[in-house]
């Protein structure tokens, strides 16, 4: 199994980062007063870790140097109540950011998953579901600590850094030069990790999506695995995924780490030059004993926020990655959409006309080249052919999973392109050979196909295509629970209940793509009937490669190299010894 087949969408947009932020923390703008009380709370947390270092200043030299036992017992009490008031403010404010992020996530998510389920086939046909998952789940995650430290972190040290300068530079103007004389230093080493750390966090997402992709196709494939003992080979494919993973990881992680080395530097070099120059170039004599400890506590209040906002700013890096690629999924608009002007499809009729389509997946090679037909109310169609010859492709254009690049595809007069998708949908019934069905009851799978079924259509429905019989032999009947992708019943069961949920809808146009392809054939006995009961009224498209299951289909297209090659009923066909007769001899002579 090929790693790069993997490795897609390793090529990601390149957006600017402010831009980027700047959308994601428009999230907060939606909590305007919870986060006006957060900052509220912050100011306050500022205001008393400036005013600490003063008290103890006075402490020292005007209370415990002139032995004011009594004003040294007032100031400590007046730092313990605004102090534990501040225990308290944190704790609420902790709350109601923990709140505020957990809703924008939220928000976030359904946005995100309401747009995918508005994208296309094409979209989902170049994606593996794993990558897709690792944005909806593990990408917005990492978004949480980034949204909540913007406003916890980023915010009030700004104002405690900004504070405290003033504060150093009003008491003592050299020793807060010397004191800040290494910022420059720590500037350029951020600027140059932040450069050479965003690249890498980038590629170990794309890794990380990578990993995700190829478990859940492992997992879903899990049986032909096994069937033909592919375990090896898989083990080797997931270990070089693993690998570049972790690789990934740990070189963006030595690449990061670097932010802590130069804050804890520029730190240190801070203290050494402010003792040096208070003691060496000024002299103790002028300076305090207070205003030492004082200008002391500032330089450590000063380089811890730095160092909290470099932490910020290396999760900043971090996951910022993540939110690129979130919005590179929402930004990403849906090919098959409604038009400004678009009506209302009426009840369908089922008259179908193709005029002069040309239809391709990747705009180089023709899949339908200039077909054209016409389709009377009632009609059943059969298209035959070889496997990517164009035949899936029609029935996805009438379907309008994809729009034509020439040509036009009407139903009852109407261009699809100018009716909406939904009211043309609706009225349509696909079945396909991967009858899927979901975690859930039976009744809930047939009610699928119409939302507001009683039960006694979903009933009505099963008895029409003999699935009626085996439900009733289960445990629960119709309430009988569904695992996953319908484990538990016979590939024919989940094909009876594909009919019974498509039956329900009463659709005015039917496709049967592939949809007997794996029915045995004492199943397809039964459902045989079925099928006619869906098809009976019904514009119907029938795509089988069992000949047996079109014979009585009023008109059959032999699609051949994206063109219709041959047309008529089975008999028709059968005497003029073409292509179908071909197909039917190769089948059913021994």
């Amino acid at each position: 199994m090929a790693v790069n087949s993997y490795k897609d969408d390793e090529q990601s947009i390149e957006r600017s980062k402010i831009q980027t932020l700047t959308r994601l923390f428009s999230y907060l703008l939606h909590y305007k007063w919870q986060i006006a009380l957060v900052l509220i709370i912050m100011g306050y947390g500022v205001v008393v870790s400036l005013v600490n270092p003063l008290i103890m200043e006075s402490a020292i030299d005007n209370h415990i140097a002139v032995r004011d036992i009594n004003g040294l017992y007032r100031l400590l009490f007046f730092a313990l109540i605004i102090n534990l008031l501040l225990v308290v403010t944190v704790k609420v404010r902790m709350y109601i950011m923990a709140k505020v992020c957990n809703e924008i996530l939220l928000t976030i998510r359904q946005q995100l998953y309401t747009h995918i389920q508005e994208l296309d086939f094409k979209f989902f046909d170049s994606r593996p579901t794993g990558k897709i998952l690792s944005r909806i789940i593990g990408d917005i995650n990492s978004l949480k600590d980034v949204l909540s430290n913007c406003v916890t972190t980023l915010i009030p040290d700004g104002l405690t850094v900004i504070a405290v300068i003033v504060i150093m530079v009003w008491k003592n103007p050299k020793l807060a030069l010397a004191s800040l004389l290494t910022i420059p230093f720590m500037a350029v080493g951020m600027v140059y990790i932040q450069v050479k750390a965003h690249p890498r966090w980038q590629l170990f997402r794309k890794k990380s999506a990578n990993l995700n992709a190829f478990v859940h196709e492992d997992m879903a494939g899990i049986r032909i695995i096994q069937s033909f003992h592919a375990q090896e080979e898989t083990e080797n494919t997931f270990d070089e995924l693993l690998a570049e993973h972790r690789i990934a990881f740990i070189d963006a992680v030595r690449m990061s780490d670097g932010f802590g080395p130069v804050i804890d530097f520029s730190w240190a070099m801070g203290c050494i030059l402010l003792y040096y120059t208070g003691i060496v170039v000024l002299g103790v004599e002028q300076v305090s004993v207070g205003t030492f400890i004082a200008f002391g506590t500032y330089l450590n209040m000063f380089w811890q926020p730095i160092h909290n906002i470099s932490n910020f700013y290396n999760q900043l890096v971090t996951n910022i990655a993540g939110a690129e690629r979130i919005f590179e999924i929402m930004d990403t608009p849906p090919a098959i959409t409604d038009a400004g002007d678009v009506t209302k499809m009426p009840q369908i009729k089922g008259k179908v006309i193709f005029e002069h389509v040309t239809f391709s997946y990747d705009d180089k090679v023709k899949v339908l080249d200039d077909v054209s037909f016409c389709i009377k109310p009632g009609e059943t169609i059969a298209l035959v052919g070889a496997t990517g010859a164009g035949k899936s492709t029609i029935v996805n254009l009438i379907s309008r999973f994809y729009d034509v690049q020439e040509g036009t595809v009407k139903i009852d007069g109407y261009d699809v392109k100018k009716v909406s998708i939904e009211s043309l949908r609706r009225q349509m019934g696909i079945m396909t050979q991967d009858n899927f069905l979901f975690s859930g009851t039976i009744k809930d799978n047939i009610r699928y196909g119409k939302l507001d079924a009683t039960d006694e259509e979903i009933i009505a429905a099963a008895k029409a295509v003999n699935a009626h019989d085996f439900i009733m032999k289960l445990d629960k009947g119709y309430d009988t629970e569904l695992l996953e992708r319908g484990g538990g019943l016979s590939i024919g069961q989940k094909q009876l209940l594909a009919f019974a949920r498509t039956m329900v809808s009463d659709p005015k146009i039917l496709i049967l793509d592939e949809a007997t392809s794996s029915i045995d054939t004492k199943t397809e006995l039964l459902v045989q009937e079925g099928i006619e009961h869906l098809l009976a009224g019904r514009t119907s498209f029938v795509i089988a490669h069992r000949l047996s299951t079109i014979q009585k289909a009023d008109r059959i297209f032999v699609i051949n190299d994206g063109r219709i090659v041959e047309e008529g009923n089975a008999a028709e066909l059968m005497e003029k010894r073409g292509i179908y007769y071909q197909l039917y001899m190769a089948q059913f002579t021994v």
